[in-house]
């Protein structure tokens, strides 16, 4: 297990002693769930103080504040959660949960599965997240295939987007630095047995270079001025719901979004490089929930589909003269999938929640050279495969105030291995003290994707699923009559048969000459997160701070993983001097990390002052400015990838 050192610990108790903080929220606003209340963490309905998992809220309010050019930015407030995007929106952006890989991240939108089946491992781009209409962002950490099956070998993130009740409209617009335009609007409500809510974003900007922006040591050599890399996002989303009955509702939702971006090639003689994007994703699914034998059975059946479309022109240089080299390049993910599950009560005896799915998934993809050699071939790949599950999840009380859990699953991968992973969580609220203890233990599987096993020229068909073990333990503090909220919890991963790509032929099967995918990997991860939420002077200030210390490393080679930083954090105070005025300064500070695996391509740790602040203008109408890297740090979340300067944004949103 994790044994914290002497640093570490002189930080967790000076996060505590000071009180600075923000908790993982613990409170939610959807109409149809009293507060305090989560569904990720059982699939069920769940006082969070009940919860044996780590799982974080992000409500509505606080997602509102971020750019909605950055909308993954918000997750920097979740403590084990590292956030890097490529070079600015639009750019790649990837989040990995307690140092497992960005693959390992499961992401839900409304509980339906959206991680690309036509990615290179099945993670999902962060950069496709639009700035809907979303409630909450349920974020559980630790494995969770027990749960949701494969890709939840590092955590789960589920956005969830507004359910209507009372009538409501929004709408606002927004302008800024680098030539940013943004727009939203939405409205949700209900009639009779019917409600609905439907909202569409989008925004666009200038941008600025990918490739080297405010990186002296490249901005110096180049000899001309590096060109501003463009990007543009839509975003729309819909839930209707039917009530058939007083135990019956239907319901009827999707998400869709497009982004377009300019990229940069980054290699060769010159990498700034005129190269395009195009992603779509389009998700929608119909779930019926109805009641039988006197609400004590549960029923719900859910169909859902998910396509996600990308397009690239990829331009390169080489060579002296300079040869431009072009292809295009499209992919193609689609997934289907059809999905039981009962809830039973059994009174005192507790709640057992049992399902069983059917998920196909598919892959396409074409490239075609069309400089310098243009061909009229191209090279395709189309493969599919079936999925099937059934899982099981014992819920129980045996003393007052001890609530356990226990469940399994098994996923039959076709032409690749079947694997089963379990999971126990226990969580105990001792009485009159404000204290919650917390345990979670379990293991996690990660079928190989579709292009690592069937790619025509690197894929290896017999590979098996990636697996994991995992613990957690935690407390969870209130005091001051819960003007004050505290929480800590160490964990500690162990991850085998890491699917890893390998350059040497003599490992690689005959029909893979320049390389393969192998499982060939280890790693272990461990560490502490920390949590606080203080409301110093009720109505006037509150402080909120997040922190993570992490150790990550290869087993094989015994080095950090990549784009893991030891220490992490964010710190933000809310400040309300007189009504209607919100005044909202945070730091993000991340450590020293490395950019490329074998610790190569090192990264200075930097701190990012952002500044919020929102004025009610009427009940209808209110202003807000944003300003983001004040202090106009030099910073890389990627080696060689530029980040915004100093920069500031005004907008003016309406609710009704």
């Amino acid at each position: 297990m994790f044994t914290p050192s002497r640093r570490l610990l002189a930080a967790s108790v000076s996060l505590w002693a000071l009180s600075l903080g923000a908790a993982q929220a613990q409170s939610i606003t959807e109409p149809t769930l009293v507060p305090d209340i989560v569904i990720t963490a059982t699939r069920t309905p769940l006082a969070i103080t009940r919860a044996g998992s780590a799982i974080s809220v992000i409500k509505g309010e606080e997602i509102a504040t971020v750019s909605p050019k950055n909308v993954a930015e918000v997750l920097r407030r979740v403590p084990g959660l590292t956030v890097s995007e490529t070079g600015g929106p639009g750019g790649t952006t990837s989040v990995r949960i307690r140092g497992a890989e960005a693959r390992q991240t499961l992401v839900l939108i409304d509980g339906i599965r959206v991680n690309d089946p036509a990615a290179g491992a099945g993670e999902f781009d962060f950069a496709n997240l639009a700035a809907v209409d979303i409630e909450r962002i349920e974020v559980l950490r630790g494995p969770q295939s027990a749960l949701y099956g494969s890709d939840a070998m590092g955590g789960v993130i589920n956005i969830i987007t507004r359910k209507g009740t009372t009538p409501r409209g929004f709408a606002s617009v927004e302008g800024g630095s680098y030539g940013t335009k943004a727009g939203r609007a939405a409205v949700s409500g209900s009639s009779g047995p019917v409600n609905y809510a439907f909202s569409a974003t989008g925004f666009e900007t200038a941008g600025f270079s990918r490739y080297g922006y405010r990186i002296g040591r490249i901005e110096r050599m180049q000899p001309w001025p590096l060109e501003a890399d463009s990007a543009e996002r839509l975003g729309a989303t819909g839930r209707v719901g039917i009530a058939l009955s007083p135990d019956t509702e239907l319901e009827i939702g999707g998400y869709t979004s497009y982004t377009g971006a300019q990229y940069d090639a980054a290699f060769g003689a010159a990498p700034d490089t005129p190269s395009q994007s195009q992603q779509r994703l389009f998700e929608g699914h119909t779930r019926l929930s109805t009641n039988a034998f006197d609400g004590l059975l549960r029923n719900s059946f859910i169909i859902s589909g998910s396509r996600t479309n990308r397009h690239y022109r990829d331009v390169s240089y080489f060579g002296f003269p300079l040869s431009t080299f072009w292809s295009n390049s499209g992919y193609q993910g689609d997934r289907v999938s059809a999905e039981y599950q009962g809830d039973l009560k059994l009174g005192t005896f507790g709640l057992l929640t049992f399902g069983a799915k059917l998920e196909r998934e598919r892959f396409l993809s074409n490239t075609r050279d069309v400089l310098p050699f243009p061909s009229a071939q191209r090279e395709t790949n189309d493969a599919s495969r079936d999925t099937r599950s059934i899982y099981a999840l014992y819920q129980f009380s045996p003393l007052e105030n001890l609530y356990l859990s226990f469940g399994g699953r098994l996923d039959d991968v076709q032409d690749s291995d079947s694997f089963g992973t379990w999971r126990a969580t226990a969580a105990y609220e001792i009485p009159n003290s404000g204290t919650t203890l917390r345990a979670s233990l379990g293991t996690g599987g990660k079928a190989p994707s579709l292009f690592q096993q069937f790619d025509p020229i690197y894929g290896t068909p017999n590979l098996s699923p990636e697996r994991s073990i995992g613990a957690d333990i935690g407390i969870d503090q209130r005091l001051l009559d819960d003007r004050l909220t505290l929480s800590a919890t160490v964990f500690a991963n162990r991850f085998r048969d890491l699917i890893d790509f390998s350059f040497d032929p003599a490992s690689c099967p005959p029909t893979n000459p320049f390389g393969c995918y192998l499982n060939v990997a280890r790693a272990r991860t461990s560490g502490v997160e920390l949590s606080a939420d203080v409301d110093v002077i009720p109505s006037w200030l509150r402080v909120k701070a997040v922190y993570t210390h992490l150790d990550a490393f290869d087993q094989e080679t015994h080095l950090r993983l990549a784009r893991r930083p030891q220490d992490e954090g964010r710190i933000g105070l809310i400040v309300t001097p007189i009504t209607g005025l919100s005044i909202e300064p945070s730091v993000v500070f991340v450590g020293t990390r490395f950019s490329s695996p074998g610790e190569q391509n090192k990264l200075a740790p930097y701190a990012r002052l952002d500044v919020y602040a929102d004025y009610k203008i009427s009940d209808t109408f209110s202003m807000y400015v944003r300003a983001e890297n004040l202090t106009d740090a030099r910073y890389q979340d990627i080696y060689n990838y530029g980040t915004a300067g100093r920069s500031f944004y005004a907008g003016l949103r309406a609710t009704w």
